[in-house]
């Protein structure tokens, strides 16, 4: 385990990637998934997160949802997220951020370079013409496609259902460009994004775990800190 005073900075490198989990947006009051108080603790994914349940009852997968629209609506984006898009700022496209989160907290602090491997709570696409339109209003109560009358739902990624292969491809071309990854709130456990930072360590990358606990990829990372994402960035986004 390294020390958080020891951390490389963020600044000294060419290529970045901001690899970010659940735990990224937690001091922002964004609820997270299998931890302590985690949204599938409480729910059944089975019965709200996934495709047989929306074609089972479309409305009472979205009355889920737009609980969890309302949830992370009333969020903001942590210091965190404010300085990760500060590092963008300064470092234009040496930064880039692949998030397994569906919350658009890093679009809302000023990030533009991100894949979003799972989607985002604010896009839908409808599940007949696979239209796609950004829809930030919460709760969202026009359901059905304005063109073809289908209904509306989540673009997010649900149990059972494949990443995007053009997501998946450039976050990949990203990770195994840089020269430092920072993984942060990550639980790896949820695959295939759980392996990816073993990509970026293949391709020669330093590798930097940010989490409160260790995790299963923790003996993998050349430096990791028990802290929270304010903390640790504090120290290696120093300078910019």
């Amino acid at each position: 385990m390294t020390n958080i005073t020891d951390l490389p900075r963020v600044k000294d490198f060419s290529r970045v990637v901001f690899f970010t989990g659940a735990g990224m947006s937690a001091a922002s009051g964004v609820p997270t998934y299998r931890g302590a108080g985690g949204i599938w603790k409480e729910y059944d994914y089975t019965r709200y997160a996934c495709q047989r349940a929306f074609d089972r009852d479309p409305e009472g997968v979205w009355e889920f949802h737009n609980y969890r629209r309302g949830l992370v609506a009333a969020c903001d984006p942590n210091e965190g997220h404010a300085r990760i898009a500060r590092a963008e700022e300064v470092m234009g496209d040496q930064v880039t951020v692949v998030t397994q989160n569906i919350d658009g907290l890093h679009q809302l602090a000023g990030s533009a370079r991100i894949h979003e491997l799972h989607g985002s709570l604010w896009r839908v696409r409808c599940d007949t013409c696979e239209e796609t339109v950004t829809r930030r209003d919460s709760p969202l109560t026009e359901l059905r496609c304005e063109g073809c009358g289908g209904w509306w739902r989540p673009d997010i990624v649900w149990f059972g259902d494949q990443l995007k292969g053009d997501v998946v491809a450039a976050a990949l071309a990203a990770l195994e460009g840089c020269d430092l990854l920072i993984a942060i709130g990550t639980s790896a456990v949820v695959y295939p994004a759980a392996e990816m930072p073993l990509r970026a360590k293949r391709a020669g990358a330093t590798l930097v775990e940010i989490n409160p606990e260790p995790t299963q990829l923790t003996p993998v990372y050349d430096h990791s800190v028990r802290a929270t994402a304010i903390e640790a960035l504090s120290v290696m986004c120093e300078g910019l």
